[in-house]
């Protein structure tokens, strides 16, 4: 049990120092997209201004670009839904292993 309780300990403070460590060593950096990183590396290397070949579905319906808040929005809740759908596939296969084991108990 105690050995447990410190690994724990020991996995939620390289956690902390995982999320924090950043903001101080990162300082001033600038975060940006790839798609904007991609088209930058493509205008360097053809020498051309780039230009997407088609725009997203999303901006055509509404006739313009995104908000910002709207986009961090729809990638939150994609976010969510994808981890909603692992934790029940991982939940169901600790539920079956249980199963399987109460099962082979059963049996004996």
């Amino acid at each position: 049990m105690k050995n447990t309780r410190l690994k724990v300990i020991l996995l939620l403070t390289i956690v902390l120092l995982l999320a924090i460590v950043p903001l101080f060593v990162l300082k001033g950096a600038e975060f940006g997209g790839s798609d904007d990183a991609g088209s930058q590396v493509v205008s360097e290397i053809t020498g051309t201004d780039y230009e997407p070949w088609f725009t997203p579905v999303m901006e055509t319906w509404i006739h313009g670009e995104l908000p910002g808040e709207v986009e961090s929005l729809l990638f939150c809740v994609q976010t969510g839904i994808g981890v909603g759908i692992i934790a029940f596939l991982m939940g169901r296969f600790v539920e079956r292993t249980k199963q399987e084991k109460i099962h082979a108990q059963s049996h004996k």
